[in-house]
């Protein structure tokens, strides 16, 4: 009897993967141009479009990529004049305060300005260094000695503390501890026999 061979199963279809708009949410949300737009908004009221918004800080962040600082230097420029503002608006409240004899209410306001005068001085300074950015120096030191060299690598007991070896800092290097002989004396007066010092007697006789 002949038995027909069966035709293998096809596999099944792959369903195709719908797009999931909340993976595109999330990716909106978590650019940066988006957060500080929307903030922006909420802060004027909804009175600015978000996508415009989103559209502007998005040249504006391609021109600090290309190198283009002007508007970060303008922008340091006005919060410095801003909290400055701030500085004598706040030490006028203090003054006043301090003459109606609201003495804790002017303390208040003082605190306030030093404050807004100590967040001008740090913006200022940061101008600077947006202008006149600091040179890194990288030194490399090296311990070249002729000789005996004395190395001290960190304070007393530190290798001991890391499993290191037992090395104390004030060692020399390349050297013992062993007073070298006195080479100042001639070979004639090494060769002369020194007289010799009385010894304690080591074994007695039996009797």
């Amino acid at each position: 009897m002949v038995t027909k061979a069966k035709k293998p199963k096809a596999p099944p279809a792959v369903k195709p993967i719908k797009p999931d708009n909340r993976a595109f949410d999330a990716r909106a949300v978590a650019q940066p141009e988006v957060l500080a737009a929307a903030m922006i908004r909420e802060l004027s009221d909804g009175q600015v479009d978000l996508n415009f918004m989103i559209q502007e800080l998005r040249v504006q962040i391609a021109e600090v990529q290309k190198g283009d600082m002007r508007r970060p230097e303008a922008m340091l420029v006005a919060q410095a004049h801003t909290l400055d503002s701030l500085f004598n608006n706040l030490s006028f409240r203090s003054q006043g305060n301090m003459v109606a004899r609201y003495g804790e209410a002017a303390e208040r306001y003082m605190k306030l300005a030093l404050k807004a005068q100590s967040q001008c001085i740090r913006t200022i300074e940061a101008l600077g260094e947006l202008k006149n950015p600091r040179a890194v120096a990288f030194v490399k030191q090296a311990n070249i000695a002729h000789g005996p060299q004395q190395i001290n690598n960190g304070g007393p007991g530190e290798s001991l503390a890391h499993g290191n070896n037992p090395i104390s800092s004030n060692e020399l290097s390349g050297g013992g501890h062993e007073l070298l002989p006195d080479t100042r004396a001639s070979a004639l007066e090494s060769r002369i026999d020194t007289p010799v010092e009385a010894v304690g007697e080591v074994y007695r006789a039996t009797d």
